[in-house]
């Protein structure tokens, strides 16, 4: 996967590697858990979202190549598994 197919979602997994940064320095620093936590989970989610980006853009991208009359990179049954494996 190229940068221009993974572009929006390389920016979420950017996001969310200062974000999880800061969760690491907060803790490193003694800051309150519920704190802690709720910034966790933004970083979950944030990744959660990288990833279910990139299984939307393969799909996109693999529904243009059939529509070339070209093989798709990957069948429907990978991007299945890889969107379950997000799920």
């Amino acid at each position: 996967m190229d940068e221009t197919l993974a572009g929006d979602a390389l920016a979420r997994l950017r996001r969310a590697n200062g974000q999880l940064a800061g969760v690491i320095a907060m803790i490193e620093a003694g800051e309150d858990c519920v704190k802690v936590l709720t910034q966790l989970a933004a970083v979950s989610k944030a990744l959660d979202r990288a990833g279910f980006k990139l299984v939307a853009t393969g799909l996109r991208h693999c529904q243009a190549a059939q529509q070339r009359g070209e093989e798709p990179p990957m069948d429907l049954a990978e991007l299945e598994k890889l969107f379950l494996a997000l799920a």
